[in-house]
This record gives structure tokens, C-alpha cells and sequence, in this order.
């Protein structure tokens, strides 16, 4: 959706942001009041200086007026300290509100949001978007009013010092708003395509970094490199675009301030060479500094309005974010404390796109403390059904049930802390081992994690480690090898001590002596706990209670692996024999 040139809807919604902080919100006002009083007195009292006292020769006059210049300057410094540090303060607390805010909302989105979409677009709304927001109490909106006030109190001043004066500057404020209205317009569809830019070029380089082994490994550093730039090209036509209207803009306000003060000074120096005593020389000092104090801001206003304006974008695109709904329905209201771990699906139908069914009537039932196995091609619907187990999807028909209660009716949180998983593709944060395990979690002792490792027979591995527990494992577990870090996984799901544990393809990609150490992991966590396991190693189909074999989201045979490998021209036979005889 592209932000209209002032959105006063949106504008009204980032101002409740600031309700938790009215006493600094109305200080930032106050302050901006007393600024432009401060202000606009400075020229005022040099025109009473120079026609009262610097003319007449009136030493003890002028000492009494530069003190108080000095102390009006003093206080307009202090009251500038407040006004900008409150107005960053505001802005930087209401930015701390809306991230946290975003953040906890895209917790609770389901899968299929993340699938679509790019993590280098979420990460420029949650980080530099958002920042840009504070801009608008920063740099904009404060910014904006204290210029305004300041001018109008200078003008107020100036006509009661010099009317004919102050008209001449008047009639030249209308072209300068002309023209920055022009430019205000220009630099709106400028800032926007810079942040569309920003968005492509984080999400290049998220992706590429993230996927640098690919890139590597198929030698696409050149196509890669020339890719960038191209997309880096276009973020830097679109930043040029914004200097070159700022190139123009300038000039030409300086231009037209400059022409405005040479028509003060020819007009009111004629007056005064006319002995007219309208016009003094306290005058037309004065009246230089006032153009300044009302030219400048009313061309800075633009530059700030677009500030604003970029604040205003980001907060569109970060508000898009907020009012998406993509989370799951939590209606939930039962705790789930502990199940004994009966599973039943029934006439189960889910697709991830609209009328291209994954599951087609799935219906399967796993009794308490059995380990069955799913074995299937690619893409026959093995994953759903754990996806669909953890509610990480809602399904289109049917229902999904344990110890026959429908799974909808637990809360998400109990439901899932019940249910471990183990993925293929294990994900482990920048941190310690210890803290990959628990993942933080303080109901989680050390002694216990220690205890469990030993159990399952990793413990030793991990203590050969520098630091053991306290190794860091670096972004996305690099500093282990594959099967090092499922040896992590299964230590993290056996500690949170679930009913129900799933096994994704958990074995698979792993050297020999990690498989070893698995397979005995796998026999002490999986012993008298419901257990699921999306099978790829054969010892885990041979040893499983029940067999499903699942094709293009159908179940089409089910058994124990003899029942099943002695069925003739049975799908579980053929491919037993294509992918696992050769493993005997």
C-alpha cells in the first residue's frame, strides 16, 4: 500500500505511541514554545540595542542590554538541550514499544507466512524501518513545530517593529512555499523507492550470506557479484535521485532568502536616507537576522517534512506487518500438562496452496508409547503430518486429535511442550551448547542437562569440546559437524522431557560413529513415549511398532516392516528394495 503525501490516519495511530509518555511528549512542547519566545526576542533586543543605546552613546544602556541578550541566549541553549534530547527520547521509547510489539507478533504467525515471506524484509522492517519511525519526533514532527512557532513569533515581533518591512518578506514566503511543496512532492516518491531498495539489496545479501556455501560450491561468485550490482545499482539511482532535487532545492531558497534581504535593505535604506523615522538602523540589523529565522526553517521544512515523511513510510510498512493476520487461531483453553500419547487423525485434508491438496484424507491412529514410522517419497506428505501434529499449519478439513481431545482446544503453548522435534536440518543459535539445549530455559538445570547427556551417551562428546558446555557454537552451529549437531537436538528434546517425540529425518547426512551415538539416543528417548519417526535410516523403519507408507498424501499400506516387506509389488517393498537392501 503506498503512504499518501500525509496520511493523517496513520499519522494518529503512531501518535498513541506516545500516551505512555505524556509528561515527556508535552515537555518536548513546552520546550518548543519557549525556544521560539527565546528566539525570536535575540533580534529584537539588538534593534532596542543599536537604536538606544549604541546611538546615543548610552555605555551604561548597552552593558545592561548585552547582559540580557546573554541571558536570553543562555536560556534558549538550555531549553534546546530539553527539547532535543526529550524529543529523542520519545522517539526512541515509542520505536522500543513498536519493535517489541512487531517482534512478539511475528512469533505468533503461522508457517505459511515465513514460507512467503523474504527474511531480509522482515529484518529491514524490524530494524532500520522502525528506526527511521523515531525520526518522526527526532527529526520531524518537533522539528517541524518548533520551526512554525518560531515563525510566527518572529513575524508577530517584526510587525510591531516595522510593518512595511515585514511585508516586503511576506511577499516573497509565498514562492518559497511554492517551490518547496514541489520538491516536498518530488523527494515523497524518491524516499520511497530508496526504502523498496533497501528492502531488495537486504534481502540479496541476507541470502547470499546465508547460502555462501551454495554459491561457493556451484562457482556463481561472478553471476552472483553482477546480480548485486545491478541490485545495488538501482539503490544508488534511487539515493541520487534524493541529492539531486536537494541540489536544486537549495539554491534556489537561497537565492530567493538572499534577493529578499537586498529588497529590505534597498527599501529601508532609503528611508532612512529620506529621514524617515519609521525605519531605523536597529532595523535593518534586525531584519537580517529575522529572514534568516524565517527563511531557513521555512526551506529546512521541507527537508524535515520529508523526514517525516520516510518515518511516516516506514511506519506504514511496519503497521502492514502488525495488521496481518497470518497467526494461529488461538482458541485453545485447555493446558495440556501431560498425555499418554494416543494420536488420531481423521480424514485429514490440508494444502499450503488453495485446491493443491498435500494430505488427501489422511486417517491413522498411534496408540500410547508406540513408535511408528513414515516412510514415503518426496513430497508424499511426511513433514505435514508432524507440521500439522505441532499446529504450525491449520488444516482445511478433518481432525487431529490427542487422547481424544481435538488438538484446537489446547492452548499452543501446552500443546507444543509436549511434542519434541528433531529435524533433519538442525538449527542451533550463536551460543553456548548449554544454552542450545535449555534454550534458556531457567526450569532447565545444568545438572540435569548433564544428567540427560550422560544417559543418552553424548556427554563425553560434548566435554571433549572446548569450554564442554559453555562451547560456543557459532551462527547456525557451525563449529560442529552434522551429526554433532543432531547429537544436540536429541539431548535438547530429551530434556524438555516431552509425551511425544518426532523424529524428522533426524538421522539422516551423518557419519558413522554420530550414528552410533544417535542410535543409541534414539533407543533411550524414544523408550515408552508415544514416538513418531519420518524414517530414513533402516534400523529405525525395522525396530518401529507400525510402518505407514504414504504416497502423493495418501496412506496406501501400513504394518510392521515383515508384514510389509513380504507383501508382493507393495509400495513399502519396492522401495525397500530400491533405497535400503544395499544398506543390509
Amino acid at each position: 500500500m503506498k503512504a499518501k503525501a500525509f496520511d493523517i490516519r496513520l499519522f494518529k495511530r503512531i501518535l498513541k505511541y506516545t500516551k505512555p509518555y505524556k509528561t515527556v511528549f508535552y515537555g518536548v512542547i513546552a520546550a518548543a514554545i519557549l525556544l521560539a519566545v527565546f528566539a525570536s526576542l535575540r533580534p529584537f533586543l539588538l534593534k532596542q540595542t543599536i537604536d538606544h543605546y549604541i546611538k546615543p552613546h548610552d555605555q551604561n544602556g548597552l552593558l545592561f542590554y548585552i547582559t540580557l541578550m546573554g541571558i536570553v541566549l543562555l536560556l534558549e541553549g538550555i531549553f534546546q538541550f530539553f527539547f532535543v534530547f526529550w524529543a529523542n527520547l520519545l522517539g526512541q521509547n515509542i520505536i522500543k514499544d513498536i519493535r517489541t510489539k512487531l517482534f512478539k507478533h511475528m512469533l505468533s504467525f503461522r508457517m505459511k507466512y515465513f514460507d512467503n515471506a523474504p527474511v531480509g524484509q522482515l529484518v529491514t522492517r524490524s530494524v532500520s524501518d522502525i528506526e527511521q519511525i523515531a525520526r518522526i519526533f527526532s527529526q520531524g514532527l518537533f522539528m517541524i513545530i518548533s520551526d512554525l512557532l518560531k515563525m510566527l513569533a518572529c513575524l508577530i515581533i517584526m510587525f510591531y517593529m516595522n510593518w512595511k518591512l515585514t511585508w516586503i518578506v511576506i511577499a516573497a514566503m509565498p514562492i518559497l512555499v511554492y517551490i518547496t511543496r514541489i520538491f516536498q512532492r518530488k523527494m515523497q516518491v524518491a524516499f520511497e523507492e530508496v526504502r523498496n531498495q533497501v528492502a531488495n539489496l537486504n534481502t540479496f545479501v541476507q541470502e547470499r550470506v546465508t547460502g555462501m556455501k551454495i554459491v561457493q560450491l556451484f562457482n556463481r561468485e561472478e553471476i552472483e557479484h553482477e546480480k548485486f550490482k545491478e541490485i545495488n545499482q538501482k539503490h544508488n539511482v534511487a539515493w541520487i535521485k534524493t541529492i539531486l532535487y536537494n541540489s536544486i532545492f537549495f539554491p534556489i531558497a537561497d537565492i530567493i532568502s538572499s534577493l529578499t534581504l537586498g529588497f529590505v535593505v534597498l527599501y529601508g535604506g532609503f528611508h532612512i536616507l529620506d529621514g524617515d523615522k519609521f525605519t531605523t538602523f536597529g532595523d535593518l540589523f534586525s531584519y537580517t537576522m529575522f529572514i534568516g529565522m524565517l527563511f531557513n526553517p521555512l526551506r529546512q521544512i521541507a527537508d524535515k517534512f520529508n523526514e517525516m515523511q520516510m518515518g511516516m513510510i516506514a511506519a506504514n510498512r511496519v503497521f502492514d506487518i502488525l495488521d496481518t493476520q497470518e497467526d494461529v487461531q488461538q482458541t485453545g483453553t485447555i493446558k495440556a500438562k501431560h498425555f499418554a500419547g494416543n494420536i488420531s487423525f481423521k480424514d485429514v485434508r490440508f494444502s499450503y496452496i488453495k485446491d493443491e491438496e498435500v494430505l488427501k484424507g489422511i486417517s491413522l491412529e498411534v496408540k500410547s508409547g508406540e513408535t511408528i514410522a513414515i516412510v514415503g517419497s518426496t513430497g508424499a506428505g511426511k513433514s505435514t503430518i508432524i507440521n500439522l501434529l505441532n499446529r504450525f499449519y491449520e488444516i482445511d478439513s478433518g481432525t487431529i486429535a490427542i487422547d481424544n481431545q481435538n488438538i484446537n482446544d489446547f492452548t499452543l503453548s501446552s500443546l507444543r511442550t509436549q511434542i519434541a522435534v528433531v529435524l533433519q536440518d538442525v538449527f542451533l543459535f550463536a551460543d553456548t551448547i548449554y544454552n542450545n539445549i535449555t534454550l534458556n530455559n531457567d526450569a532447565i538445570s545444568r545438572e540435569q542437562v548433564i544428567a540427560a547427556a550422560k544417559k543418552i551417551g553424548v556427554h563425553d562428546f560434548i566435554m571433549n569440546l572446548p569450554k564442554g558446555y559453555d562451547y560456543n557454537v557459532k551462527e547456525r552451529g557451525v563449529m560442529l559437524s552434522s551429526g554433532q549437531r543432531q547429537l544436540i537436538a536429541f539431548l535438547r528434546a530429551y530434556v524438555s522431557n516431552p509425551s511425544i517425540l518426532i523424529l524428522d529425518e533426524a538421522t539422516s547426512s551423518i557419519d558413522t560413529y554420530s550414528e552410533e551415538l544417535i542410535q543409541r539416543a534414539t533407543e533411550t528417548i524414544t523408550k515408552d513415549r508415544t514416538s513418531i519417526v519420518i524414517a530414513h535410516r533402516l534400523a529405525t523403519i525395522v525396530n518401529a511398532d507400525k510402518i505407514i507408507v504414504m504416497h502423493k498424501g495418501q496412506i496406501v499400506e501400513s504394518g510392521t516392516h515383515h508384514e510389509l516387506v513380504n507383501k508382493a509389488d507393495g509400495y513399502y517393498k519396492n522401495l525397500y528394495d530400491s533405497q535400503f537392501s544395499e544398506a543390509i
